[in-house]
């Protein structure tokens, strides 16, 4: 697998928009090591779902914008910091979040799901209910969270840092497993393939393409698909709480782009299926 983040500099790609007047520049920022939401492919270049989508989003925003790419620890310091303008890097919308920054509306949602080595013990686990969405659990939803969670107690669980993924183990798992965290997703895929943690924990938007290559042909979904509570609204653009006007024009270029199916198009491209939000 090869390796995501660079730790050369990274020449920001700009886009330019005729109605953009000289100085008004919005810088983006993303991780570039959250593929295929956004990675640097072998020419060093950002490419992915939300590449893409920024493109089309400033377009119809007629927006001068850049995009650079940053490490996802401490990337809201960064943006308070104004080191750029807004986060695009597969952020979801958090109670939490909101209390530092401001989001626009979401543009694409993933349910979260664990996975395994398909040599491991647990590649024959099932429940009934294949989607649990923890805002209201029914009793299918209510029995498949608790047969998960047992399946999962005295396991090594990876997950990125500073992820909601990351809140939900602290949340559902912290003292019945062990929890290890990555600073990118790519060491996390690494270890889970050597046998160092037992279980790897993200959005199925990350893992669908992964198990068509052959890095991920050994890989293994099991279980249902957890969202909301602390997974939160879907994924959007981190801003300066101050920004708000801003805010306000790339969500109207977010509704635009997904009522005429840019979005799903985009997703379906990059993921494999329909993740935009509505």
């Amino acid at each position: 697998m090869k390796k995501l983040f660079a730790t050369a500099a990274l020449t920001a790609a700009t886009l330019m928009s005729g109605a953009a007047q000289a100085g008004d520049v919005v810088k983006f920022a993303t991780e570039g090591a959250y593929p295929p939401w956004n990675a640097l492919n072998s020419a060093g270049e950002l490419e992915g779902f939300e590449i893409d989508l920024y493109k089309d989003l400033c377009a119809r925003a007629k927006l001068e914008c850049t995009m650079q790419q940053t490490a996802w620890e401490g990337i809201i310091p960064s943006l308070k910091a104004k080191k750029f303008d807004v986060i695009m890097a597969g952020m979801s919308i958090t109670d939490k979040r909101k209390k530092q920054i401001t989001f626009s509306r979401s543009y694409a949602s993933s349910p979260a799901v664990f996975v395994i080595s398909k040599s491991s013990s647990m590649a024959d686990f099932k429940v009934s209910a294949e989607k649990i969405s923890l805002n209201d659990l029914d009793d299918a939803e209510a029995a498949g969270l608790k047969a998960t969670l047992a399946l999962l107690k005295g396991k090594s669980i990876g997950v990125q840092k500073g992820t909601i993924h990351l809140n939900f183990l602290k949340e559902y798992l912290k003292d019945d497993a062990t929890i290890r965290t990555y600073a990118t997703q790519e060491e996390l895929d690494l270890d889970l393939q050597s046998g160092r943690v037992d279980v790897a924990f993200a959005a199925m938007s990350y893992w669908h393409p992964l198990f068509q290559k052959p890095e991920g042909k050994d890989f293994l979904a099991i279980g249902p698909g957890f969202s909301e509570g602390p997974f939160g609204e879907g994924v959007g653009l981190g801003l300066r709480k101050k920004d708000q006007e801003l805010a306000e024009k790339l969500s109207a270029a977010i509704n635009s782009a997904i009522a005429d199916g840019t979005v799903s198009k985009i997703a379906t491209k990059w993921f494999g299926f329909d993740a935009s939000t509505k």
